[in-house]
């Protein structure tokens, strides 16, 4: 018996070596080079960090051409409850293989700029890439839950790349070019600033935390950047060459968002008419209702947000967020409560709340990891003056 099994294990493994001795005979047989694409920058919003693909492109063992691009960036907008699910956090992506010539033209319309870096791969290593996105590409496998900054088109790409060529080992240059998620997402946004401002706010400080070189391949164009200066153990470079398959224009991305319409422009000019109101509030001893109504309920509103992203959303990236204890759905509150007198004491404890949360807020920021945008600071001052000037306001109004 012992025997029987001793032989159907040789049989097995013989099979399993004839198989992947024929698997390399194939891979010496194809002249197949691997490539990784990069695209810069669109005019889209999603767009704004650029977008990573993998060529495969030669001969194969049957003497037939090969080209063929894989993307990792495919989403289905029309698929049911896409918004509700992307704001869960439950956003589903692809990876989807097609011919190069499909997928070029949409960047060559747009003009945008295509890079091409050719790897450095043995033949069995090209071969062995070529059948990890096959068998990734398959229905049963293609669906993946899309993580921005730790589960992307690019991030996937380096993934299976080094699945390919193990047990050899890429090894990526140490320097690292922003301090954060965040600092990165920044830079790619900075002519973008109302699409960062809403980043700012509804991320948490876990995307503040020291990122490795590696975490910084979330963005394609730091991939190739990277990938440039990358190498295997034994010293040779990952990428043989590079090749511009379309220079680019001008005209690829959005143009930058005007200073004057900027979040930082508008906060301080709420920041400026808050104050103003504060102060006649104080010296008329009325409530400007009308504008305290306005500036808390856009407050509540986002604190309503945020709150659903830090409570209920299961995107890694929001939560903890401290800009919570101020953007909350409590707001909404003062923002209704102050048009009657039997509901002024709910306004009033709100009043008297946010001033507590501004001064812990304050003086407790030094002191944690989370950065914010700097349009909160005007806001937060226009939250300052308004609930001081309520708090000293109000109780003289019990009467009127």
């Amino acid at each position: 018996m012992r025997r029987t099994r001793t032989f159907r294990l040789g049989v097995l493994l013989t099979i399993i070596a004839s198989i992947f001795s024929s698997f390399a005979a194939q891979a010496q047989e194809e002249r197949l080079q691997a490539s990784l694409i990069t695209c810069y920058p669109g005019p889209e919003i999603y767009e704004l960090v650029g977008h990573e693909a993998i060529r495969i492109h030669g001969v194969d063992h049957r003497g037939l051409p090969v080209d063929s691009v894989w993307n990792y960036g495919v989403f289905d907008f029309a698929a049911p409850n896409f918004v509700w699910r992307f704001v869960r956090g439950k956003t589903d992506y692809m990876v989807w293989g097609c011919p190069f010539s499909w997928f070029m033209p949409q960047y060559i319309d747009r003009g945008s700029k295509v890079v091409e870096q050719n790897l450095n791969l043995t033949p069995e290593e090209t071969f062995t890439l070529r059948k990890l996105l096959q068998i990734n590409a398959l229905p049963a496998n293609r669906t993946y839950r899309y993580n921005y900054v730790r589960d992307n088109c690019s991030t996937r790409i380096l993934n299976i790349v080094e699945a390919a060529v193990a047990p050899r080992r890429i090894v990526l240059p140490d320097s690292v070019s922003y301090s954060s998620f965040r600092n990165a997402m920044r830079y790619y946004h900075r002519n973008y600033p109302w699409y960062q401002f809403g980043i700012d706010l509804a991320l948490g400080g876990g995307i503040d935390l020291p990122i490795t070189s590696e975490e910084e391949c979330f963005a394609p164009l730091l991939l190739e950047q990277k990938m440039n200066e990358a190498h295997f153990a034994d010293g040779s470079p990952v990428v043989k060459s590079t090749d511009i398959l379309n220079p680019g224009t001008s005209t690829s991305v959005m143009p930058p968002t005007p200073w004057w319409e900027t979040p930082l422009t508008i906060a301080i000019v709420v920041m400026l008419i808050s104050f103003a109101v504060a102060f006649y509030e104080f010296k008329r001893r009325r409530i400007v209702k009308w504008w305290m109504t306005l500036f808390f309920s856009l407050i509540g509103i986002a604190g309503c947000i945020v709150w659903f992203l830090v409570f209920f959303s299961s995107h890694d990236s929001t939560s903890p967020n401290i800009l919570a204890l101020w953007l909350n759905p409590l707001q909404l509150v003062m923002a209704i409560c102050i048009w009657w007198r039997r509901t002024r004491s709910a306004a009033m404890a709100m009043a008297i709340v946010d001033l507590i949360i501004m001064i812990v807020l304050i003086g407790a920021w030094p002191l944690q990891v989370q950065s914010a945008n700097t349009a909160v600071f005007p806001l937060w001052a226009a939250t300052l003056a308004l609930c001081l000037a309520y708090a000293i306001v109000a109780p003289r109004l019990q009467h009127k």
